[in-house]
């Protein structure tokens, strides 16, 4: 899959406040963030430095290059952060070969958001080669369009993934959804003007005005995410 942004698409959510839905892959659809971080402590093995527990915080739901590059400067390994991405990427990809669990509650929602035609839009940190492989996965027709990392110029934190998504899908920020896991990807959301869900994986998400905080993906359907959009900030 090549293609991510079409120019335009048109809305077919009924007319409804709601105009998209817009969902983070790595721990709030497939339950991966843990793969992620088995794969950095088996790459970091492999060059002979030993990961901290204490670092997967610090590395959970950032772009490629910013946790990659915080693990060189950690451990003082000898090696490039173009170098450190593709062998990350392959270990990933190992492991998601051997199947790609979804989050409690993710398949409902899917579903219930395709049989409304709610637009949807898949908008990841991870770099496109992960993506395809887990929309293989997952069936890329659930989706209307999906965001990568290395295909934005500034990923998460930054607003840029949801702002690209919104334009297109033809919507206006502050009629779509967010579900994220991470601090990272909530900032994401926030500054781009989208209201959030927060189902924390790793690390804690406090709730904040224009922001709920669930504890898992099976707290939340249409008619939340729709009134999530029509009340007050």
């Amino acid at each position: 899959m090549t293609s991510t942004v079409p120019a335009s698409l048109p809305l077919t959510a009924g007319g409804a406040a709601l105009q998209a839905v817009f969902l983070d892959m790595d721990g709030t659809l497939v339950d991966t963030e843990g793969f992620w971080w088995d794969a950095e402590v088996a790459v970091f093995a492999d060059l002979g430095h030993r990961l901290k527990e204490e670092w997967r915080d610090v590395v959970v739901g950032g772009p490629m290059a910013r946790s990659a590059g915080y693990l060189i400067e950690a451990t003082g390994a000898d090696i490039s952060l173009a170098e450190l991405s593709v062998l990350l990427n392959d270990k990933f990809e190992e492991r998601i070969d051997r199947g790609v669990p979804l989050m409690p509650g993710a398949e409902r929602l899917l579903a219930e958001l395709a049989r409304h035609n709610v637009p949807t839009a898949l908008v990841s940190a991870s770099h496109r080669r992960i993506i395809d492989r887990v929309l293989d996965s997952l069936g890329p027709h659930r989706f209307t369009l999906s965001v990568a990392g290395d295909e934005v110029e500034r990923t998460k934190p930054h607003p840029d993934p949801y702002l690209l998504a919104a334009r297109g899908i033809g919507a206006e920020p502050v009629r779509c959804a967010v579900i994220e896991d991470t601090a990272t990807g909530v900032a994401s959301a926030e500054a781009a003007g989208c209201r959030v869900v927060a189902v924390p994986s790793v690390a804690p998400i406090q709730p904040a005005a224009g922001r709920i905080v669930v504890q898992s993906l099976e707290e939340v359907d249409l008619l939340f995410l729709r009134t999530l959009i029509t009340s007050p900030r």
